[in-house]
């Protein structure tokens, strides 16, 4: 009798371990770790841009956070990196608060929410149900909905005719960067310079190769052709002016860059306050 008491309980411990092996291998017990004494699973994008813990920063927006159970990594692309996905947008409820980055959410500008992509990483997005395109600079976190990559504003949304359905299939094309000014304040909205000659604001970015770095962007073409005249020839690189006919801003930029590494680390050198890299 204890005999057969013994063989039953050997059995039920064996049918224990195989059963939690097979259920710890269909979850992928691999992709968790202990954060905060807590299990949290580490977020592996699959169509999403690609985030690695090892290249993901320590300070701001670039830390790693947990949300629902799961961290996330933000970490560094590239100008032409392209991810595809469900987009969905967000509005009302959301109007006026902060964004993860201290801005207020404006539901009627051209922003998004990003789960890890750094912050005022400028994105073409492209609807693949129409075509429809729309240029959006990253300044919040999210959406936290499974196989969502990306919650547009409202008026991108809008943009890209996709109001009504709530969610649209997209292609992500990383095409600049924004940057900040000497108090360290994101610049991003387009205004007219005056008469002053001083750049202040990166206005949105013209998508097109070669790397180029926007130093201003005026509603009267007349500013931008004194501001190119100005920096006609700066350093190695020499200006040259575009205007959107999407929004009929005149935009002025420098090239010669030889890499998108050098375009960055112009932008980045504080030469031109609200300067970001473009694709020409």
């Amino acid at each position: 009798m204890q005999k057969i008491q013994s063989l039953k309980i050997i059995t039920l411990k064996l049918f224990l371990v195989n059963f939690c092996a097979l259920f710890l291998s269909a979850c992928g017990v691999t992709s968790f770790f202990s954060d905060d004494s807590r299990n949290a699973q580490v977020y592996y994008p699959s169509n999403d841009f690609k985030s690695s813990p090892s290249a993901s920063g320590t300070k701001g927006t670039m830390k790693p956070y947990t949300i629902n159970g799961k961290t996330y990594y933000p970490t560094v692309v590239s100008v032409g990196e392209t991810a595809d996905g469900i987009a969905s947008w967000y509005g009302p409820g959301f109007h006026g608060k902060k964004t993860s980055n201290g801005e207020i959410y404006n539901q009627n500008g051209l922003s998004a929410a990003h789960k890890t992509l750094p912050m005022n990483t400028i994105l073409k997005v492209t609807n693949l149900n129409n075509n429809r395109q729309v240029t959006v600079r990253v300044n919040d976190r999210g959406p936290f909905v499974a196989n969502r990559i990306i919650d547009l504003s409202k008026g991108a949304a809008s943009q890209i005719d996709m109001l009504q359905t709530g969610t649209a299939p997209v292609r992500l094309e990383v095409v600049g960067f924004g940057s900040s000014n000497s108090d360290h304040n994101i610049i991003h909205s387009n205004v007219n310079y005056g008469n002053s000659g001083e750049i202040f604001n990166n206005g949105q970015s013209y998508e097109g190769g070669i790397f180029m770095v926007q130093i201003g962007a005026f509603k009267n073409p007349e500013g931008a052709k004194s501001i190119a005249a100005k920096y006609k020839t700066y350093r190695t690189y020499s200006s040259t002016i575009r205007t959107s006919s999407s929004d009929g801003l005149t935009r002025v930029f420098l090239s010669g860059f030889r890499s998108e590494e050098e375009a960055r680390d112009f932008a980045a050198s504080g030469a031109f306050a609200g300067a970001f890299v473009v694709r020409d």
